[in-house]
């Protein structure tokens, strides 16, 4: 199961933000960050005074906490960069970049990947079309597009919709990734090949997408006449000075002794280059120095004139009154009372972060060549943002009394949970059944929920201080329900998650709280049955008795003994399956097409095999002097299979397409 699920896991791997992954990283890092408006203070109360920001001050920081964290979380190499009005502040390398030859991290020099902050980028390209009238944000995409996005209750999906992550789109696996030296198809054919199935209305639900922000980058390599790559080198990198960086796939010759090697956790061997197909959404390499310059291009207005600017940084869709909004393209992270917008990135193996702190005119960056130890890369970078702006720009700490109801809406959320961002109908319908989340209250009257864990794994506590809003108790995190017209809980999320990812209630069809222990049961039943049937006959060899089941009841009970092996088989042949996604992403580029459609063909015999089973105990319960015990056993063998092919099919493990 942990393989299964660590696989599962690995299908989201393209950069988004600590926690804001499916289903492991729903297990955000402890953060602070604050967006209630504070409490009045006594008048003798005031916040604490901040360090000034200065390369003196952050480095002898950065040299007291940033070697420590990688060693601690195994963490090979990192780069860290701060700019302030409109120049570098501090560019740090810290470990190394290539193990074997102890090569140090060179900020000026070093390329790492920072995943998903690849998306500013085609943000930026898709705001310069805007700014030019080129391109409408409330305009259906068709548009734009040489294929067609179909409406999804009556509504089009707008570059709006993809820059706010509310175009609904399910997330999508094949063809996501590859390794080594390849060049992927054109981005055209990789979008048109397949649109994935919408979960959502548009505009409806936050949902985190890399096909959709892929899609975004489309749309400037169709209206600007360039493609994708070309149109960024020209109108972003080079205006901003970036001229260690490239969207290329492989990398240009130059620049291929500068990448930094990519490291599993656990192992001195780099890994190869990852190929991202669809690049617009994280397939950038860069230097540490080069991610300040685009940072100062924002802050500076050089990418877009400060009317886009301000556009693309104000507050787009806000879907919690106690959460951070989304932006265009970027999130808010505001804390602190400061207005802060950034993005996450991860690719299987890099992983980074990019803040801007608009008020200060300030630009934090972090990346990392390995997720290290217990995914301590997380951890790192979320404490990094949080100490920096508690040292340079504290505020005070918020003591809100808890609410008086606090029990009632603890126990109107508590229930099972299924991340917005998710696939469609198809076997990643696993991922939202294994790492689902619970939320339920405890002892003490907190909430807990199973997912938001703390840096030491334990589930984070929350306590209600304003109605269906709740306070991390060991910090300023906030959590916050959105119930609909009846006061049922629609969605709720925390602050690191609110504009891009919910919370929403399991449906019953996928709900782990009773498929989990009914479906333990029916497999365990199958368990039974499949090696009974071996172990009976041979009892019977032994001592020479004959069974007084023949002829068509005999051919029945066979056919449900050799349906409950299909089972196992499903399952032993999946867990298989899963393992070899886990050791490489890129069999999912069709690599396992054969084995899945070997697996739906025994699923099928299962199903014929269930019908069988259900016969066989007709005929058991109606035979003439039929025996108690052997009755009950055969309908409960044919329910136990009867459910096993229903969760199969809830599963999405029979489609008629490979597509997902």
């Amino acid at each position: 199961m942990f393989t299964m699920k660590r696989a599962l896991i690995a299908l989201a791997a393209l950069a988004i933000p600590a926690g804001a992954q499916s289903p492991t990283q729903f297990s955000p890092t402890k953060t602070q960050s604050a967006v209630l408006p504070a409490p009045k203070l006594p008048a003798t109360s005031t916040a604490a005074a901040g360090h000034e920001l200065t390369q003196t001050d952050v480095d002898a920081w950065l040299d007291g906490f940033v070697p420590y964290a990688l060693k601690a979380g195994e963490i090979p190499g990192a780069v860290v960069v701060v700019v302030k009005d409109g120049q570098p502040l501090t560019l740090r390398g810290f470990g190394y970049s290539d193990l074997k030859a102890q090569k140090p991290v060179d900020p000026e020099m070093t390329l790492f990947r920072p995943g998903s902050v690849s998306k500013l980028f085609t943000w930026t390209a898709v705001m310069q079309q805007v700014q030019a009238g080129k391109l409408d944000l409330d305009k259906d995409v068709n548009t734009y597009l040489d294929f067609k996005i179909p409406p999804r209750d009556g509504k089009p999906v707008t570059l709006r919709n993809i820059m706010t992550h509310t175009a609904g789109f399910a997330e999508t696996a094949k063809y996501l990734i590859e390794f080594g030296e390849k060049q992927p198809k054109p981005l055209g054919t990789i979008l048109s090949r397949w649109t994935p199935p919408r979960l959502y209305a548009p505009g409806e639900i936050p949902a985190y997408s890399n096909y959709a922000a892929s899609l975004a980058g489309y749309i400037v390599e169709r209206v600007s006449g360039e493609p994708f790559d070309a149109y960024v080198q020209r109108h972003i990198l080079a205006p901003a000075g970036m001229t260690h960086s490239s969207f290329d796939q492989p990398l240009p010759v130059a620049l291929r002794p500068l990448m930094s090697k990519a490291y599993k956790p656990g192992t001195d061997d780099p890994q190869p280059y990852e190929v991202i197909g669809m690049a617009p959404a994280g397939a950038l390499a860069a230097s540490g120095a080069d991610m300040g310059r685009f940072m100062i291009a924002h802050l500076n207005h050089t990418l877009l004139d400060p009317a886009t600017s301000r556009l693309m940084y104000a507050e787009a869709n806000k879907p919690y009154s106690a959460l951070p909004a989304m932006a265009l393209g970027f999130y808010h992270e505001d804390r602190n009372g400061l207005n802060i917008v950034g993005h996450g990135g991860d690719t299987v193996f890099f992983h980074s972060d990019l803040h801007l702190l608009l008020d200060k005119n300030v630009g934090l960056y972090i990346s990392m060549n390995s997720v290290g130890k217990d995914a301590a890369a997380h951890s790192l970078r979320e404490e990094l943002l949080q100490a920096f702006v508690d040292r340079y720009y504290p505020a005070p700490a918020q003591n809100l009394p808890t609410a008086s109801t606090a029990k009632e809406h603890g126990a109107a959320l508590a229930g099972h949970y299924v991340s917005s961002r998710a696939g469609g109908f198809n076997f990643l319908r696993l991922a939202s059944l294994l790492g689902q989340t619970s939320a339920a209250v405890d002892k003490d009257g907190n909430l807990v929920v199973s997912t938001i864990t703390g840096p030491s794994g334990a589930p984070r506590k929350w306590r209600e201080v304003q109605p269906w809003v709740w306070q991390d108790t060991n910090g300023s995190d906030y959590l916050q329900a959105v119930t609909d017209a009846n006061g049922r809980v629609k969605m709720f999320s925390i602050t690191p998650f609110a504009p891009i990812i919910e919370f929403v209630p399991a449906p019953a069809s996928l709900n782990a709280g009773w498929i989990f222990p009914v479906g333990g049961a029916a497999l365990f039943i199958m368990l039974i049955a499949a090696f009974g049937w071996p172990i009976v006959a041979l009892v019977r060899w032994r001592y020479k008795y004959k069974a007084d089941v023949s002829g068509r009841a005999l051919k029945l009970h066979r056919a449900t003994r050799a349906t409950a092996w299909l089972f196992i088989g499903l399952v032993v042949g999946w867990v298989l399956v899963l393992a070899a996604v886990d050791k490489d992403l890129a069999v999912l580029n069709g690599g396992l097409d054969v084995w899945m459609r070997l697996l739906q063909l025994m699923l099928v015999l299962a199903i014929v095999g269930t019908l069988a089973a259900i016969w066989n105990a007709y005929l058991v319960a109606r035979s003439p002097g039929r025996h108690r015990i052997r009755t009950i056993w055969a309908v409960v063998i044919a329910l136990s299979a009867a459910f096993l092919v229903w969760l199969c099919l809830d599963m999405g493990l029979l489609t008629a397409s490979l597509n997902f």
